[in-house]
């Protein structure tokens, strides 16, 4: 494709993602690419980075175009963005010819919305605080909370472009056989920091066309991820619940710490996410799993009160910790969504709380940086259950820096990886 047809589609996708509000950009973008096979690979990492570029720049973008007629428009947004990531006026507008394939000619507001921009940054000293570090206005009270005066440095972290992470699957290999692997497909990663399991690879990278990724050496789960299931600490032989598994990551890494020995049960409330697990458990030859669907008035949680040595609660949250990978979440996120979803984590901790049994772990984890969802959640759940207490993570798998630790919190700035919070309570009775 011509600079000028990926700009087209570009514009596209990004008219798609407005389109539905409530739905994940790289949903989005997933659907818009299978409809469009004949994009090749190339092209699409190149729309997609024009896109999440969009995105990431999102509240900054607007403000500089906060004067134009009809405000920032999907066209003016990819325009802008170009141009204030350093694109002269005069390229960006050449790719606005009308010819085929190209973006239609810029219009008369359109041509001097975008010379406007010309010579200015894209951060400007005089845009208000949550606009020139991209959050939501309601949600800077929070963030202070949780960060302080490191409020800025946080943030301008949360900007980069997160890499791409996987984990070895230690069940089919080790983590120098699979770097090799992926080496002779052209991939070249790096041992991540903190997870003993997890390799590193710069940017978008094909990883899932790979024989090594086919054959389940390989997962993508970020390093983060890796380090919750590190603080689980599931053995050999024990009973253990992925209490709100989704598509199954962590209970992939979980059943590799097991050894592929004793019984995990997997457990969430959409029968599509647990479907999806079936064919990710198949290629990682993962076969100590049993999959459940949680439905009201479903007596199964009865049942097994009391039967589990360890519980992993991986609660439905916010999604802040993720932002430098999901971008379009911070526009996303409202306060309804944010208060909705700690009432949920309250409920969904107290009943998962009742599976384990006397003597028994409980991880409560978030990709959330909020102290609302991560800290004052715990908290509040101790004050209800005065059986449970915090203990340190302890697992050997754990960084050492955090292996003393009853509450790991990961960022993109202290850690590299994305925002995560687990903390690790004991049953006593």
């Amino acid at each position: 494709m011509t600079p000028a047809a990926r700009l087209a589609a570009a514009i596209d996708l990004l008219v798609a993602i407005e389109n539905a509000p409530r739905r994940p950009a790289d949903a989005a973008a997933n659907a818009f690419f299978r409809e469009r096979r004949y994009i090749g690979g190339g092209d699409r990492r190149a729309i997609s980075t024009l896109i999440w570029d969009v995105l990431r720049r999102w509240r900054r973008l607007h403000w500089h175009l906060r004067d134009v007629p009809g405000g920032g428009s999907p066209r003016l947004l990819c325009g802008a963005s170009m141009i204030l990531g350093g694109e002269s006026v005069e390229a960006v507008r050449a790719l606005f010819g009308g010819a085929r394939y190209a973006p239609d000619a810029l219009t008369a507001r359109e041509e001097a919305a975008l010379a406007g921009l010309a010579g200015r940054l894209l951060t400007d000293p005089a845009m208000p605080h949550p606009v020139r570090l991209e959050y939501p206005d309601w949600l800077g009270p929070a963030l202070e909370e949780s960060f302080g005066e490191g409020l800025e440095a946080e943030m301008a972290a949360m900007e980069a472009a997160a890499p791409l992470d996987l984990r070895v699957n230690l069940l089919k290999g080790s983590r120098q056989e699979a770097r090799a692997a992926l080496a002779r497909e052209g991939l070249m990663a790096a041992p991540t920091p903190l997870s003993p399991w997890g390799l590193r690879l710069d940017g978008r990278q094909p990883v899932t066309a790979a024989a090594c990724f086919r054959d389940g050496l390989v997962e993508i789960q970020d390093e983060g991820s890796q380090i919750v299931v590190a603080a689980l600490g599931a053995k050999p032989g024990e009973r253990v619940l992925d209490f709100c598994a989704g598509a199954g990551g962590k209970t992939l890494a979980i059943a590799m710490t097991m050894e592929n020995r004793g019984q995990i049960a997997a457990c969430d409330v959409s029968a599509p996410r647990l479907e999806g697990a079936v064919k990710r458990l198949r290629r990682a030859g993962v076969h100590n799993v049993e999959r459940h669907l949680l439905e009201t008035g479903d007596k199964w949680v009865k049942r097994r009160a009391g039967s589990f040595d360890r519980v992993l609660v991986d609660a439905p949250c916010s999604g802040t910790g993720t932002w430098r990978r999901n971008p379009d979440a911070r526009i996303r996120l409202t306060e309804q969504d944010l208060a909705e979803l700690r009432v949920k984590q309250a409920e969904i901790l107290d009943r998962a709380a009742g599976l384990v049994k006397p003597g028994g772990r409980l991880v409560y984890a978030t990709c959330s940086v909020l102290e609302a969802e991560n800290g004052a959640q715990v908290a509040a759940f101790l004050e209800r259950r005065p059986d449970f207490a915090a203990e340190a993570a302890g697992a050997e798998a754990v960084p050492e820096s955090q292996r003393d630790q009853a509450r790991i919190a990961l960022t993109p700035l202290r850690h590299g990886t994305d925002g995560f919070f687990a903390a690790i309570l004991r049953r006593s009775t």
